[in-house]
């Protein structure tokens, strides 16, 4: 089998993998690997039981990392994609960007470029927006949460505009160092995200059902 025929056939293989046994891929930070949280309680988590219960043909694969950045997102991206072929990935990095006073072009080109290569691989991507605290300064905040959705209309992504909408209300939902969500908090974030991630699971299996009708 020559090169070209190898990897069709690889290709296809994928393609199979992902219509049969889809993933939701998620790349993020310590908001959703859990950070200070007990085993089983971060959103992650409780999405991994929802999709079991709703879309049992699913597996949620979380490859998040505390303290990740766009460029180390960026950096892992290619071989997460070749594992696990995901059908979606849900892109949460950019607030440790911000927290350390990085390039914010650099950002938005690192979170471009995530959002391409999982297109490039057949996936549907969901991005998730954040903010930072005002005492950043006005200019260097607007700057930041204005990223993405200039990512997302840009690149014809869905976007949760503000990952952590319903939380940052409630000061007692968060731990000691005023940054990492308590577990009261991960429903709610959940539910944040649900909504446009269920508009993506339900046209990847519409995608699926007409290609096997075809």
């Amino acid at each position: 089998m020559g090169i070209s025929h190898a990897k069709t056939a690889a290709a296809t293989a994928a393609a199979a993998r992902q219509a049969s046994h889809p993933v939701v891929l998620i790349v993020g930070d310590s908001l959703s690997a859990g950070y200070g949280l007990e085993t089983g309680k971060g959103w992650a988590s409780l999405l991994a039981r929802r999709m079991a219960q709703q879309f049992p043909a699913w597996r949620v694969v979380n490859a998040s990392v505390s303290g990740d950045t766009t460029a180390g997102g960026l950096s892992r991206l290619p071989a997460l994609l070749e594992r696990d072929h995901p059908a979606v990935v849900i892109v949460e990095l950019g607030g440790n960007d911000a927290l350390r006073g990085l390039s914010l072009s650099t950002t938005q080109a690192n979170l471009t470029a995530m959002v391409q290569q999982s297109k490039a691989e057949g996936a549907r991507v969901l991005l998730l927006g954040m903010e930072i605290p005002p005492n950043y300064g006005p200019a260097y905040t607007q700057r930041f949460a204005a990223i993405f959705p200039v990512v997302a209309k840009a690149e014809q992504v869905a976007l949760v505009p503000f990952f952590l909408a319903g939380v940052v209300n409630h000061p007692n939902w968060f731990q000691a160092d005023n940054i990492h969500p308590t577990a009261i908090a991960q429903p709610v974030m959940l539910n944040t995200v649900w909504p446009r991630l269920l508009s993506l699971l339900r046209a990847v299996q519409q995608h699926a059902e007409k290609s096997e009708a075809k």
